[in-house]
């Protein structure tokens, strides 16, 4: 297997919003993403935009219908009654700390943070689960063991 071009990780994902430029902005206030690149079109239409979190990296779009033949329509959970077809996860030094600032930020927390221990010959996990302001459902976990 080829290594990835500089600077990308192995595997990133897209995340779709109804107001892409606003979940950016949210995204990066309340979970610490930092932006690489944005992009913007007529009327601050979000192009392409790619925000960072440690050597994780996910790009934020537009939803709805993307003007090309070769792209899919999109959605955004908001906009199709609050399902979830992914959810992602994200390593953090610190899960109970990182969940008190994003519920100060505005994140719901569906479920607050707690460990999970799968044995002494796994691992355990503290971790929680945050909704941010268009139902995209989001965990970030703190490695506590093994």
């Amino acid at each position: 297997m080829k290594n990835p071009p500089p600077g990308w990780p192995r595997i990133s994902s897209a995340v779709f919003y109804d107001d892409p430029a606003r979940a950016i902005d949210w995204l990066v206030d309340a979970f610490g993403f930092v932006i690489r690149i944005k992009v913007e079109g007529d009327g601050g239409r979000i192009e392409h935009s790619e925000l960072e979190f440690g050597e994780g990296l996910i790009m934020v779009g537009g939803a709805g219908p993307s003007g090309r033949e070769d792209r899919p329509v999109h959605a955004s959970p908001k906009s199709v009654g609050g399902m979830n077809t992914q959810s992602l996860c994200i390593h953090v030094d610190d899960a109970d700390a990182h969940c008190a600032y994003a519920r100060t930020k505005g994140a719901k927390i569906l479920i607050e943070p707690k460990t999970e221990d799968y044995g002494e010959e796994y691992f355990a996990n503290r971790s929680y689960l945050a909704e941010d302001p268009e139902g995209h459902q989001w965990w970030f976990m703190q490695r506590v063991r093994g």
